[in-house]
């Protein structure tokens, strides 16, 4: 899959610069965050805050150009955030640590989402599409305390996102882009145990993704150029 995806890094670029190319496709760049939690890891809330950005290429088609189609070529920051807690008190007679480090997990992702896309209005655009995302880097800390995993495991290396996308025009050429996305297929499986032990439960785990983004469309052919006359 690497070599698929550097593929794709030589051929976005040419279709920003190539005339051929630009007379049908719109080159774009989106820049970010990431809001993520990893659902299944018993850490609950969109706190992990990391960066989504990279280049696309979008080709509009059918009657005035209002459908497209988008592939786009990003880094991802995923993963899930944990502050620690430290009680003012514990009771005695439990078997509850008295304090907890905190929990961070950083899932970093070269990812290539394809999504179709409805424009209205020359204002507002919603698509539905699908991402595969390829890990390229992971580090987890539990308790304070930083795990063994890396790209030999737990976390598998390819996550496989089903995704919802909605802009909004807001300068020219510039879109603001709100994005959800969540794993079709677990990126782990965990065995849990409560703090006492005796407890014990296994839960699959999911990639869960708002993203926040500004996206800025080169060639949109919806801008007046100089002479006052709409492009088509």
């Amino acid at each position: 899959m690497n070599k698929y995806l550097l593929f794709l890094l030589i051929l976005l670029p040419l279709l920003f610069t190539k005339p051929v190319f630009s007379q049908r496709f719109l080159g774009a760049f989106s820049a970010g965050i990431n809001l993520s939690q990893v659902d299944g890891d018993e850490v609950y809330g969109f706190k992990k805050v990391g960066f989504n950005g990279g280049p696309s290429v979008i080709l509009p088609f059918g009657k005035d150009g209002k459908w497209s189609v988008t592939m786009e070529l990003l880094f991802s920051m995923n993963g899930a955030y944990e502050k620690t807690y430290i009680p003012d008190t514990v009771a005695p007679d439990t078997n509850l640590p008295a304090s907890y480090y905190g929990y961070k997990l950083n899932l970093n992702y070269i990812q290539v989402p394809l999504i179709f896309h409805f424009t209205d209005k020359k204002i507002i655009a919603a698509g539905l599409g699908f991402a595969y995302g390829q890990l390229v880097g992971v580090a987890e800390w539990e308790d304070g305390i930083k795990t063994s995993s890396n790209l030999q495991g737990p976390y598998t290396l390819a996550d496989f996102q089903v995704l919802a996308d909605f802009r909004v025009r807001i300068w020219k050429k510039l879109w603001a882009d709100v994005r959800y996305a969540y794993s079709m297929v677990p990126i782990r499986t965990r065995d849990f145990t409560n703090a006492t032990g005796h407890q014990v439960w296994t839960r699959n785990q999911f990639n869960n993704v708002i993203s926040l983004r500004f996206t800025y469309i080169f060639n949109d052919p919806y801008i007046k150029p100089q002479s006052g006359k709409t492009k088509k």
